[in-house]
């Protein structure tokens, strides 16, 4: 899955030969420590990469979310540690068997309030446990969670919760808000 790229174009083309996917939109579902599933829509979304930890290199005094900095096609792609930043289990408290970590590359455009001089593509790298699969879903159904059920850590991120039709209970999360706190360091 490292080209998702590609992919994406082939699973787009795909909307006129399924009508009842009309009004759905494509979402990449990925886990994180303690079994949390998760998903993001694929148009934030560029490639999904397997890079050995060796390659992040740690920036002193940052928060503890952020991983460092890898380089990705020639360029800094800032690596964060999506578990840590939304109050779950940080990376290096799992138990991980191998060298290897699954990154996410979240691109996005910033909007006037996260960046106002900045119009361009922003790209950051989201460690997560491991990604799935892709998911239709129509954005009308994602749902606000009960007040109760929100940590502190995880509300700026979450535009809600999707329940699929077999009961599966999916959060759902905002790219551009996730921009927005690399930016507020």
């Amino acid at each position: 899955m490292s080209d998702f790229t590609s992919n994406q174009n082939l699973l787009f083309s795909d909307s006129e030969a399924m009508p009842h996917q009309a009004k759905q939109q494509q979402f990449l579902k990925f886990y994180l420590e303690p079994d949390t599933k998760i998903m993001l829509p694929v148009e934030q979304i560029t490639e999904v990469l397997k890079i050995d930890l060796i390659q992040i290199i740690p920036i002193p005094e940052m928060p503890a979310w952020v991983m460092g900095v890898h380089n990705w096609r020639g360029e800094i792609l800032w690596m964060l540690d999506l578990g840590n930043l939304i109050g779950l289990n940080a990376w290096y408290e799992q138990e991980n068997t191998t060298p290897n970590c699954t990154a996410i590359v979240l691109s996005t455009k910033t909007t006037e309030q996260i960046k106002e001089q900045q119009s361009e593509k922003t790209s950051l790298g989201l460690v997560v446990t491991r990604v799935e699969d892709i998911e239709w879903c129509n954005p009308d159904l994602v749902q606000s969670p009960p007040g109760a059920a929100i940590t502190t850590e995880i509300a700026p991120f979450l535009r809600g919760y999707w329940l699929r039709e077999d009961g599966e209970m999916i959060l759902t999360l905002d790219g551009n808000a996730i921009l927005a706190a690399m930016f507020k360091i």
